[in-house]
């Protein structure tokens, strides 16, 4: 771990992580990139049980929320899901049908050298006003970036279970206050 870096796990607590893109590129920039994310969650969530309790997926980074899993710790839970989502992410896309109209986008050169930078934020949240405050840092986070004009455009977070009680792409966890 780089010097400086603290991480503390076996309190209880939740925890707030933040981890980029390889170079903050926008590698989660499409829809389907955004919906394997939240996917492979899923799947690294009931592997790990873990409870979800907020998330927000960027085009170049991600906030989650979530509680210490009952198998490994959140550094364990993060390797594993960024393995997740590279490996699908960089498998062969479907083929296209040649009758099927074929727009002239520019590609990219050369595909970048990794997904996800390798480090992570991680802030321990043990009171219900910080919990509260990362999740409105969250869900305002597409509207501060210009994404969106309201939280409820952004499908890619857990603000409609806070607001509306939806479900959403993936479940959110009830935490007492």
């Amino acid at each position: 771990m780089p010097k400086g870096l603290k991480r503390y796990y076996g309190r209880g607590h939740l925890h707030f992580l933040t981890f980029s893109c390889y170079r903050r590129l926008p590698l989660l920039k499409t829809a389907r990139a955004r919906h394997l994310f939240v996917r492979e969650l899923a799947r690294v969530r009931a592997k790990y049980e873990f409870l979800l309790v907020g998330y927000v997926v960027m085009p170049e980074h991600v906030h989650l929320l979530i509680s210490e899993p009952k198998k490994g710790t959140p550094s364990t839970v993060l390797q594993m899901l960024k393995q997740r989502v590279l490996q699908k992410s960089r498998r062969k896309r479907r083929s296209v049908s040649p009758k099927q109209l074929r727009l002239a986008f520019p590609e990219q050169a050369e595909s970048p050298r990794s997904f996800w930078q390798a480090r992570f934020y991680d802030f321990n949240v043990h009171s219900a006003k910080k919990r509260r405050e990362k999740l409105d840092y969250m869900h305002s986070n597409p509207v501060t970036r210009g994404l969106v004009r309201h939280p409820k455009d952004w499908s890619w977070s857990s603000w409609s279970f806070y607001t509306k009680g939806e479900a959403g792409l993936i479940g959110i966890d009830i935490v007492p206050e």
